[in-house]
């Protein structure tokens, strides 16, 4: 395991992307047993070396990723944040609904779209605050929680999907009429023929 450690942390001080991944792989193939030590990377000073340790651990199912990927969504760096949204993605967890609705209204809007995905993940837990921020929320905001409802599909979420259809921005009104459709009740209350 020091040795496959060893090999990411040369090939990162090198720049090396393809022997970085190669030895991401590696570590990701060794599974729970390189957790402890890749959360140790994942908090040293070196944006780099986090964002991979990170983008490891999101590929590793264990107890302690989702925690740490959720502390990361408050890294310095946006690109850590970045990578901890993405993680967040692989292994939702209802503890960062806050976290990651929080940055749906931010200026980083990769960020936000990933958090958007990663609200989605988690499920039904997510339904009621992105309702919220669908309501309430920035215009670039609404965009997000609308994109999300669509791809979440809870059914408590079609009376704020349905009052989105009326919203002036082109991008709420399409996701949210994709979210009906997703959940076939898109066109339920058109009687074809028009009688």
């Amino acid at each position: 395991m020091d040795d496959l450690l060893q090999s990411l942390r040369a090939a990162i001080a090198r720049g090396d992307d393809e022997a970085t991944e190669r030895a991401a792989q590696a570590l990701i193939t060794a599974g729970e047993s390189v957790v402890p030590a890749l959360l140790a990377l994942s908090r040293e000073g070196d944006p780099e070396a986090r964002w991979w340790a990170l983008r490891i651990l999101s590929e590793i199912k264990h107890p302690d990723v989702p925690s740490r990927l959720r502390e990361a969504l408050h890294d310095p760096a946006p690109e850590v944040r970045q990578v901890a949204a993405l993680g967040l993605r692989h292994q939702p967890t209802a503890e960062a609904v806050p976290d990651l609705i929080a940055l749906l209204s931010g200026e980083d809007r990769l960020l936000a779209s990933l958090a958007a995905d990663a609200l989605a993940a988690v499920g039904k837990a997510a339904t009621g605050p992105l309702i919220q921020i669908l309501r309430e929320g920035t215009p670039a905001a609404k965009i997000e929680a609308a994109r999300a409802l669509a791809q979440l599909g809870d059914k408590d979420s079609i009376s704020a999907l349905f009052e989105a259809l009326d919203s002036p921005s082109p991008f709420v009104e399409y996701w949210a009429n994709e979210g009906l459709e997703r959940m076939g009740v898109g066109m339920v209350f058109f009687k074809p023929g028009g009688g």
